[in-house]
């Protein structure tokens, strides 16, 4: 049996991907064209895919998926519902940017994991084409009409609050993740508040380079 951070990370993620697949094919469905929903509908095979290996690792590992899983429903679904997309493009920058806040935080937390899950982490976080499919609508979109830019900036900011919120407040409902998260440098006798100001730095840093490569202010 592996430890329970090592769980912990994999049944949120499992849980994740399992809600990215049910999003991206409910956004296919919006989609205002068939090559666009054709386009989402693989994005959404590739995450059931990304869902799958992460089941059938926790398997290996001797946990259940579901019951790794269960933790984390009601946290991630009540983010979900608080932030709906009231429309296509919000939905895909809710994708892109949100998405990629969520994934930089996952990706600090295996970062003090064993190898071969930070590898496994790696894999299942990886882009299935939501990023380009998501910037080239929504520049096209702002380039059609200029006024959309502002509504989704502000859209952007929001998810980033939201985002960084709730991705430390998962960790801190769990004390095997909150302990690995919180674990002071060698050295050390606590982490400091500097460091982690430094992974919120981060973070924001990385919502910022998205943003702007879809010309948002973030």
């Amino acid at each position: 049996m592996s430890s329970p951070a090592v769980i912990d990370l994999l049944g949120v993620l499992a849980y994740g991907e399992l809600v990215a697949f049910e999003r991206t094919a409910a956004d296919a469905s919006l989609a205002p064209t068939l090559a666009d929903k054709a386009a989402l509908a693989e994005m959404a095979a590739a995450e059931f895919a990304h869902y799958e290996q992460l089941s059938a690792h926790l398997t290996s590992l001797g946990s259940d998926p579901i019951v790794a899983m269960q933790p984390f429903v009601s946290a991630l679904d009540q983010f979900h519902n608080t932030l709906t997309p009231r429309d296509w493009l919000e939905g895909l920058l809710k994708a892109y940017v949100g998405d990629g806040i969520a994934n930089d935080f996952y990706r600090e937390i295996s970062s003090h994991m064993d190898s071969a899950t930070a590898t496994l982490v790696s894999e299942v976080l990886s882009d299935v084409g939501h990023a380009d499919f998501a910037i080239e609508r929504i520049r096209d979109a702002i380039t059609q009409d200029p006024k959309v830019s502002g509504r989704l900036a502000l859209w952007g900011r929001r998810l980033m609050g939201e985002m960084i919120s709730q991705a430390t407040l998962v960790a801190a409902s769990r004390p095997a993740l909150q302990e690995l998260f919180l674990r002071p440098p060698e050295g050390e006798v606590n982490m400091t508040a500097t460091e982690l100001t430094a992974m919120v730095n981060r973070l924001t840093v990385g919502h910022a380079k998205r943003m702007d490569v879809l010309g948002l202010a973030s």
